[in-house]
């Protein structure tokens, strides 16, 4: 990484601690150093309970770290930016009593980004197709698989144009194949649109065919294990004999599940 480039996200002995009143304070981070650069995928993996929700819940400003410097553009940044933006695994982020479009839509009304319904509608129609979800507009949640809502989360995620997207196992929940498509359209949408992302997962194949970088955190308390740089042209084949290399090296380090 450049030194005279500003990083997008910079994080600089970040400590993070849970109070409980009962039982001993857990410490959950200590000392992750880590920078992101503008426009850069990056692959965040771990085991399971290591903390990698907690650190992009304060990259995102939901939770406030016990010690540490974190830096959004050079500047101190603490809490939530209409510049970020966090999507979850968890369908439950849609309301169940509103519409694809009515879901999408809402974003742009409700946090005044857009004023014109009418103009903050046309937008989120053009998202809908970005996601493949054109003809589905007036659908209900309940009427959609387990790939059309993320894709709907993604499409709102999208909708109001953040400069760096947060992902926390956004397609862990679901079949292969529905992920295999998944991961395929969220890299067909960040190559085009080339937003800053980090994404969470537990899948060192799918870290691997969708980051720039590869982050591994150590177990709790969690620090920079190690950074891993693919430098495969995309796409990638996860069939190919230095991809399956650089798995097998990952795996070897971690007692993550492939």
């Amino acid at each position: 990484m450049s030194s005279d480039i500003i990083p997008v996200i910079s994080i600089q002995g970040l400590h993070k601690t849970f109070s409980r009143a009962e039982d001993e304070d857990i410490k959950v981070l200590q000392g992750i150093n880590l920078s992101v650069e503008q426009g850069e995928f990056v692959g965040l993996i771990g085991y399971s309970g290591c903390g990698k929700t907690t650190l992009l819940r304060i990259v995102c400003g939901f939770e406030t770290a016990n010690e540490g410097l974190l830096l959004l553009d050079g500047k101190k940044h603490e809490t939530p930016s209409r510049d970020m933006l966090m999507l979850f695994q968890d369908f439950n982020q849609l309301f169940p009593w509103k519409t694809v479009l009515g879901n999408v839509v809402h974003p742009l009304i409700s946090t005044g980004f857009m004023k014109d319904r009418k103009e903050a509608k046309s937008r989120a129609m053009k998202r809908i197709a970005d996601v493949g979800l054109s003809g589905f507009e007036k659908y209900y949640p309940h009427e959609l698989s387990g790939g059309m809502k993320q894709r709907v989360g993604i499409a709102r995620a999208y909708c109001t144009n953040p400069e760096i997207l947060l992902m926390d196992e956004p397609f862990g929940a679901l079949d292969a194949q529905t992920r295999y498509q998944m991961e395929e359209e969220i890299l067909r949408i960040w190559e085009k649109e080339k937003r800053t992302v980090i994404f969470i997962t537990n899948n060192i194949e799918e870290a691997l065919y969708l980051g720039d970088r590869i982050i591994l955190l150590s177990c709790c308390p969690a620090r920079v294990k190690e950074v891993y740089v693919p430098g495969f042209a995309r796409p990638r084949d996860n069939l190919d004999p230095k991809f399956l290399a650089l798995r097998e090296t990952i795996e070897a380090n971690t007692d993550l599940a492939l």
